[in-house]
């Protein structure tokens, strides 16, 4: 590796039993930059992300990492039996020792301390996957990889942990690939979107893969639910698309006077979800 780069693809592919799971597929995770690969189900995200951080070994181009490279992993399934008692504090400490430090910081940086004690199996599915988060974190990693991260928790839910993810990404200064088939919310500080269906479909920024023609035609109808208003500005979108200023006054538009949208926002039309 000749530059910064955590990860470089270089037109990879997976070949197995004689059909092709993904190929063509080139892309660099950069520290503190977020790529998130998109795709349905069997498109090749999962297959992509092994190749990338050497689990899988590419049938043909290259898979470069960095020497130093610290993987920190939230997988997508995770089997447990919950009938035996496991503190979250002892959750954290399953992979092997980490010091104690480490795993205090770990669970502040995701707000779970509170919850050292408690019973891993009265977590609720947020609470879960911010254990998952500090699991993760907990060895100062320098490439976090998240799974479908957000599964089993409500929209709220989701945009929280979306804005943790950055969050962490910001206090650890890491590389985020993030794995997602739920293309209702994908994360608007993500600089790189690579969409996938076996190969390469289109990739660039959120805004880039949203106007794509190939996307629309994977997607259909569902790609409408991908572009999100980024917030550069002093209001908040809410969650049933009305918008909050900074006066405490809640609105039906951004400018109500005129009801366009004319400022800096990374979205083409009202009424259509976040790239969050």
């Amino acid at each position: 590796m000749t530059d910064n780069a955590l990860i470089r693809l270089n037109n990879v592919g997976m070949e197995r039993g004689g059909r092709w799971l993904v190929r063509g597929v080139t892309f660099d995770i950069m520290p503190a930059q977020i790529v998130t690969l998109i795709g349905p189900n069997g498109s090749g995200k999962s297959t992509t992300a092994k190749m990338a951080i050497g689990v899988s070994t590419p049938s043909e181009g290259e898979a470069k990492r960095r020497s130093d490279l610290r993987i920190g992993y939230v997988p997508q399934k995770l089997n447990i039996d919950w009938t035996f008692p496991l503190t979250v504090e002892r959750f954290i400490h399953l992979t092997g020792r980490i010091d104690k430090t480490a795993v205090e910081e770990a669970l502040a940086m995701t707000g779970v301390a509170h919850l050292r004690n408690n019973q891993i199996n009265n977590l609720s599915g947020g609470e879960f996957q911010r254990v998952l988060l500090a699991h993760a974190i907990a060895r100062r990693p320098n490439l976090l990889v998240l799974d479908e991260p957000v599964q089993g928790v409500d929209f709220n839910g989701e945009m929280e942990l979306y804005d943790l993810i950055v969050e962490i990404r910001d206090k650890l200064n890491c590389g985020v690939l993030l794995i997602s088939h739920d293309l209702h919310l994908v994360m608007a500080s993500t600089d790189l979107v690579v969409c996938l269906n076996g190969h390469v479909c289109c990739q660039g920024t959120p805004m880039v893969v949203a106007e794509s023609p190939e996307y629309h035609e994977l997607f259909g109808a569902r790609a409408t639910g991908l572009v999100r208003y980024q917030h550069q500005h002093d209001h908040t979108h809410l969650p049933d698309g009305r918008v909050l200023h900074q006066d405490g006054s809640i609105t039906d538009h951004c400018h109500p006077d005129d009801g366009h949208h004319n400022h800096d926002h990374n979205a083409q039309a009202e009424g259509k979800s976040h790239v969050g």
